[in-house]
């Protein structure tokens, strides 16, 4: 007998099967003002549909749209790609199902989730921190609300542990408490600078092509001398220092 064709997953076709799932879901849920919830619409609420904003991102050339709502935008910085949050989340599949939850906040890299979190929570700002006089704090004017996020910026066609089926789309409910701007590899330049190409990903840029991307290398020229210690005007940044004029 011949050997069968291997299955090809149509990437493309299943972004625009989610799209429409997320559109049908959004114009027929609304947000409980009264206890934060999402229900199914039954009267004249008004539906999520016309409340999110939709945000296009386009990866391995296909065009993914990943919508949000601003419940609070927050007040200090949002977080680059690449930096760390300080969050508590609720995610759920479309029909409610709470697959995971975390009422208390926790750090998480926006470089070590899925890209629907590391897009989706630019759109936030974090809080302030209050500091109470026994040295415990709390945070006020923080950002909150819904990301909702095609299977292509989240676990796409593979299963995960039967939590969550495969081509799945997600809603995460979230709060954005803190903002740390993150350098990985300590070498005085901040991840988010060490994308060079312009494309937002940091994890495709590797210089010296070793292997290991720049915001994970400590010495992206490869020449023996750590680029933290390449800051020969001494103003804490590596990126304007050129000894020999050559523009490099």
């Amino acid at each position: 007998s011949k050997d069968k064709e291997p299955v090809v997953f149509d990437a493309e076709g299943q972004a625009e099967i989610d799209n429409t799932s997320l559109i049908e879901y959004l114009e027929t849920h609304y947000l409980n003002e009264e206890d934060g919830g999402i229900w199914t619409l039954n009267n004249s609420e008004t539906s999520l549909m016309e409340q999110v904003d939709v945000q296009t991102i386009v990866k391995n050339d296909i065009s993914y749209k990943l919508y949000y709502l601003k419940q609070e935008e927050g007040t200090t910085v949002s977080p680059a790609k690449t930096d760390s949050v300080y969050t508590t989340y609720t995610g759920m599949l479309l029909d409610s199902t709470v697959f995971d939850s975390r009422s208390l906040p926790v750090w998480m890299s926006l470089t070590d989730v899925i890209d629907g979190w590391s897009y989706g929570f630019t759109n936030f700002k974090g809080g302030s921190r209050v500091v109470n006089e026994d040295e415990s704090f709390y945070y006020k004017d923080y950002g909150k609300g819904v990301l909702f996020i095609p299977s292509g910026l989240a676990y796409g066609n593979r299963n995960q542990g039967g939590l969550i089926p495969e081509n799945s789309p997600l809603v995460f409910e979230i709060t954005l408490r803190e903002v740390n701007p993150s350098d990985h590899d300590n070498d005085s330049i901040l991840s988010i600078y060490e994308v060079i190409d312009g494309d937002q990903n940091v994890k495709n840029d590797d210089t010296d092509s070793d292997g290991i991307p720049n915001y994970l290398d400590p010495d992206d020229d490869n020449d023996g001398i750590p680029t933290r210690d390449e800051d020969a005007n001494g103003d804490g940044d590596p990126r304007n220092d050129d000894s020999d004029g050559d523009g490099t």
